[in-house]
């Protein structure tokens, strides 16, 4: 490299990255870079080991091999708690919300200074956690119902609440398996337009069946195929890759 130039910054850097289960490679020799301000949809048939990229890139499955650094920090040598705090989100298919507890309560509990023992403990209903519920409250359709039971919301609105208890500790890299999975067209529409608003100052990467939500949603595509890239690029160059046709689009 010349003197003086600098390397591009990606905010997430996966090289080589391989696990293997008794012998079986469910992710093989996987390398992609994600920018700041990003979104990116992994597709890909069932068992091509999307969900597999997630779990690794957040430490709930540790590598055989490869790298994963995210803004220049080696994250396969991290706990999973440890890769939280460096600004890793990830929302699971299943929300996982407190459904005994309010809208509002369920955004004040995530908020960072209640995470620890101490910070519990300690924490108090200021005006500074409450301005920050409301703002995400909003950013996720869920202004008026700061007052109501999480187990009365509709399934979407249960999927908007989860993504705003990530939102509301602001990871710098949101990850979303299936966010749109049982919802109705309007939710799908929402989701979407949320989505485009969270990635000012973060980026996204998300798993996803819905073909027009990726096309409403994705800056670039990756297609998996039993652990590997078959395709990358916008949805328009996957879309009509023949590979991707082949494999995936024409079944």
């Amino acid at each position: 490299m010349e003197i003086g130039t600098q390397p591009k910054e990606f905010l997430l850097a996966v090289s080589g990255l391989t696990v293997s289960f008794d012998g079986f490679k469910a992710v093989n020799d996987l390398s992609f870079y994600l920018d700041p301000d990003e979104i990116r949809v992994i597709i890909g048939p069932n068992g091509a080991g999307k969900t597999t990229v997630l779990d690794l890139i957040c430490g709930k499955t540790k590598a055989t091999s490869g790298s994963i650094e995210f803004r220049g920090k080696e994250l396969t040598k991290l706990t999973e708690n440890a890769i939280v705090q460096a600004g890793v989100g990830r929302k699971f298919q299943t929300p996982s919300i407190y459904d005994d507890l309010t809208v509002f309560e369920n955004l004040e509990i995530s908020y960072p200074r209640g995470r620890t023992v101490f910070g519990a403990l300690t924490f108090k209903r200021d005006a500074a956690v409450r301005e920050r519920v409301e703002e995400i409250a909003e950013m996720i359709f869920l202004k008026d119902k700061l007052e109501t039971s999480a187990e009365l919301l509709s399934h979407g609105q249960k999927q908007w609440l989860e993504i705003g208890m990530l939102l509301i500790q602001d990871p710098e890299l949101l990850m979303l398996d299936e966010p749109v999975a049982g919802m109705s067209v309007s939710e799908r529409m929402k989701t979407a337009e949320l989505l485009h608003t969270i990635i000012k100052g973060r980026s996204v990467l998300v798993i996803e069946h819905d073909m027009k939500f990726v096309e409403d949603i994705a800056h670039k595509v990756i297609v998996l195929h039993q652990g590997k890239i078959l395709s990358e690029g916008s949805m328009e160059t996957v879309k009509n890759d023949p590979k991707v046709i082949e494999v995936y689009l024409g079944h």
